[in-house]
């Protein structure tokens, strides 16, 4: 038996060049490196909603929990059913999925492969580029303009091998945000079979003015995916549910690679719950702009530069940012350095409760002293 042999080297070159997603460092990891109380630390760095979730979730969370034995409805027909009236929608226009992660990764692996192009952002989510890569296409990457998307230069990078599109509007992690004319305009210029997904993780944010109307698109531009997420506003981030909106025929062939139960029973239940609590959201959406304020003001008396953000999270620019971010991890303040998404010079801190923004401000104000 030859005990030499790198299994590694087994899987396809693309595969061994994946550099794994590097999620927010959890609360009790931190405890355990710097010797913390977990009840002190201040977890800013994953864009989770500081309020929790819906009561009404929570309801129905306890509700269904003693049914964990069963395997979920496969087809989540509740939540399809709920998702297909809140949005004006066919069912057979939806998919679901395991988080939103879970629908970027299904249309990669359905329309992609080996030797086609898909086209994204610098300094745009880290999973466009994971999945592109994890079925052997290639990632072309276009150069940010102002930290945001610049879709004159992406219109022009479409080339025969050009098979996906994504767009985050807002974006994350520099929370800037695409203007419905300039967008529509744009999907105007894409051929109809170059796919585009829209990725609106964190419209629930977005004023009224700003708000997406993408979905009422979607009857016009068949080629066009919307995912939506219910880890942010709605605040279940831990149960791992998301969704796409899209034409009947796309979504048939994600639903095809789409692995069964990927959307378990306690997220559904809650998701359906979250749905309905509109007064849940709004308190949320009402939260994030007191806390975007207090955020983006405390930055200013720093005299530290931040970009405009969209979302519920804020980057801003502070001198060695690396060390920065080791100092205030120390402080039992957590925040997500940005250095992997050609930003070393940022860090990106998420809008959390007032308390929790006044220790991150204090704690840096005297890290900077």
């Amino acid at each position: 038996m030859n005990t030499t042999l790198n299994l590694a080297n087994l899987a396809p070159e693309y595969i061994r060049e994946i550099a794994p997603y590097q999620g927010g460092k959890p609360i009790s990891e931190l405890a355990r490196e710097m010797g913390l109380d977990e009840a002190e630390i201040v977890k800013l760095a994953s864009n989770e909603n500081p309020l929790g979730i819906s009561p009404k979730a929570q309801m129905a969370i306890d509700d269904a929990i003693s049914d964990i034995a069963r395997y979920p409805d496969g087809n989540s027909f509740a939540l399809r059913d709920a998702v297909s009236q809140k949005f004006k929608v066919n069912t057979n226009q939806i998919v679901f999925g395991n988080g939103s992660n879970d629908i970027l990764e299904l249309a990669a692996r359905a329309f992609l492969t080996v030797g086609d192009e898909a086209i994204y952002s610098q300094h745009a989510f880290a999973v466009y580029k994971l999945v592109t890569q994890a079925v052997g296409a290639t990632g072309v990457v276009i150069p940010a303009k102002n930290y945001a998307h610049d879709l004159d230069a992406f219109a022009k990078a479409i080339t025969p091998k050009t098979k996906l599109i994504f767009i985050a509007n807002p974006n994350n992690p520099t929370g800037t945000h695409i203007k419905k004319d300039t967008l529509r305009g744009f999907i105007h210029k894409v051929p109809c079979h170059v796919l585009i997904l829209l990725d609106e993780a964190y419209d629930e944010y977005l004023s009224l003015e700003d708000k997406s109307e993408a979905i009422s698109w979607l009857s016009e531009f068949p080629n066009l995916i919307i995912s939506r997420t219910f880890s942010k506003a709605y605040g279940l981030a831990g149960l791992r549910v998301g969704f796409g909106l899209m034409h009947a025929s796309v979504a048939d062939i994600l639903n095809r690679v789409r692995q069964p139960f990927n959307v378990n029973s306690i997220a559904q239940v809650a998701a359906v719950e979250s749905l309905a609590d509109n007064d849940f959201v709004a308190r949320s959406y009402a939260a994030n702009q007191a806390g975007m304020a207090q955020i983006t003001q405390g930055l200013t008396k720093l005299g530290l530069e931040y970009i405009v953000s969209y979302g519920n999270f804020v980057s801003f620019k502070v001198p060695n940012a690396s060390n920065v971010n080791q100092q205030l991890l120390k402080k039992g303040v957590i925040v997500r350095p940005v250095a992997n998404y050609e930003m070393p010079d940022h860090l990106r801190v998420s809008i959390g409760l007032f308390s929790e923004n006044a220790k991150f401000l204090e704690m840096l104000k005297e890290i900077l002293e």
